[in-house]
């Protein structure tokens, strides 16, 4: 619904949405000046530096060289934050961080939904909350990407196409969405050619450049690796763990800089978990487009089948790093705007708690969970987990739902 507020009073709330904006990301500088100062850098941020230069200074390309564990436009945003030097790569990761987020929360306003104000402020909100993951990672680059590309695929399904394609070129999740607009939109085809004709000029560069087999290395990268301590479904084998029983232990694998559960039935749960995925994904997909056939409508299937589909690839992932909350947030604040008839006030409210939760597990607490097996931070982590499944099942509830109110046409 267009809102029916006076022209002033619309540029007086966006206004104050941008003060926000500028508090929210003043006060995140403040938090990354000692690391700018001495010309430190934050979380991953490290390995990103190294990578970047190492292409720079030593003409090794990751991803296009030799395998890596990214899609190699991570790279991009990797090389950009190189503009000030090596001294000053936190500033520029910041700078770049700020950048992109705004023109999520500039997607979120210049919608012309009722909700818009609310949702941008919810999206700064939840930013804020997921602050060391959110301004430290990649994926605090390709969130507000996602928002962007979400709320263009109505007008704009080929420009949209190509932001959610470039996005999934950095991080894979915003696959899951272009899966869910594939699905739900009758622009389906100009979505697919858009993205296709990306990834054929990201292919091409790498065999001019490299050798072709590193462009789908990142694929196989995670196939090795155990259940993640944080991994919803490493819950069971978490408290196996800090109870003693069945053998389970917390276990440090140098080589990727991971915590893992070992023993127990912790390697067959593994070795389950990527077909396992698979399956959740093919039957999430189906469900989106039943909902579809039956009526519903495709803007209302967009919203919730993209939230179904990429807390799919939450829940049933080995790994459970942190910010993947990013993932689960940015599809929310879309969906907002996007599905304002339906009442999300559920996983909106969930999804906070669920990033405040996150942030006391990783990284305020997490020596405490991994090197003392804590209880209370386990019961934290535990209760984190349970939020991300029931925000799964709110979102396949919703689709169930548009499937029995919703009639084929005739």
């Amino acid at each position: 619904m267009a809102t029916r507020l006076p022209r002033p009073e619309i540029r007086n709330r966006e206004s104050r949405v941008w003060i926000v904006f500028a508090v929210i990301h003043v006060g995140f500088l403040a938090r990354l000046l000692p690391f700018i100062l001495s010309g430190g850098v934050l979380s991953d941020i490290r390995l990103y530096r190294e990578w970047a230069y190492q292409a720079i200074n030593d003409g090794v390309w990751q991803g296009i060289d030799t395998a890596w564990v990214y899609p190699v436009g991570a790279l991009v945003p990797m090389l950009l934050a190189t503009v000030f030097g090596p001294q000053l790569y936190q500033l520029a990761w910041f700078l770049l961080f700020a950048l992109l987020n705004a023109v999520g929360v500039a997607a979120l306003v210049r919608t012309r939904s009722t909700h818009r104000f609310t949702a941008a402020y919810w999206w700064l909100v939840a930013t804020a909350l997921l602050g060391p993951v959110a301004v430290g990672r990649l994926d605090g680059l390709t969130a507000p990407l996602v928002i962007a590309g979400i709320l263009l695929l109505g007008a704009r399904p080929g420009t949209a196409s190509l932001l959610l394609s470039a996005a999934t070129w950095v991080k894979v999740w915003p696959a899951a969405v272009i899966l869910a607009a594939v699905v739900a939109l009758r622009s389906r085809v100009r979505i697919v050619l858009a993205g296709a004709a990306l990834s054929a000029v990201i292919a091409a560069g790498v065999v001019l450049f490299g050798d072709l087999r590193n462009l789908t290395s990142f694929l196989g990268a995670q196939g090795a690796r155990g259940m993640q301590l944080e991994a919803p479904l490493s819950t069971p084998g978490v408290w196996q763990a800090i109870t003693g029983s069945s053998g389970a232990v917390i276990f440090e694998d140098d080589e990727i800089n991971t915590m893992e559960v070992r023993g127990a039935l912790s390697a067959q749960v593994a070795t389950l978990m990527s077909p396992l995925l698979a399956v959740a994904l093919v039957l999430t997909a189906l469900l989106v487009a039943f909902a579809l056939r039956r009526g519903a409508p495709p803007e209302r299937v967009l919203a919730t089948g993209s939230l179904a589909l990429v807390t799919t690839l939450v829940v049933f992932n080995k790994v459970g790093s942190p910010q993947f909350m990013l993932w689960i947030a940015a599809v929310i604040a879309a969906g907002l705007v996007l599905d304002a008839s339906a009442d999300w006030k559920f996983p909106a409210v969930a999804m906070l708690v669920t990033a405040g939760l996150t942030t006391l597990v990783y990284p305020i607490f997490y020596d405490a969970l991994r090197y003392d097996l804590s209880p209370a931070i386990a019961v934290v982590l535990t209760l984190r987990n349970l939020l991300v499944i029931s925000i799964f099942g709110w979102s396949l509830m919703q689709l169930v739902r548009l499937s029995t109110r919703s009639r084929v046409p005739s």
